[in-house]
């Protein structure tokens, strides 16, 4: 079983950290798209050192549900 944290950050913060990796998800998931010639290469899309859409849509799933995950405490405390 993994080992669970608690951490005490202001709101701010938590907040900050929901953005980012709901951008790393994003990224990812454009990685994936990319991956399986849904879109072309422009200059918005950042790479990630990923080579198979699979595995991107993993990753980006797996920032999501971190997301999802601090979302629901953060709201159930409220």
């Amino acid at each position: 079983m993994a080992i669970m944290h608690t951490l005490k950050l202001c709101s701010t913060d938590v907040f900050q950290i929901i953005d980012a990796l709901n951008l790393r998800a994003d990224t990812y998931q454009q990685n994936a798209r990319f991956l399986s010639n849904e879109c072309e290469v422009n200059e918005n899309i950042a790479f990630e050192d990923c080579s198979d859409p699979f595995e991107a849509k993993e990753i980006a799933k797996h920032y999501r549900d971190i997301a999802e995950s601090i979302e629901n405490q953060i709201s159930s405390n409220c």
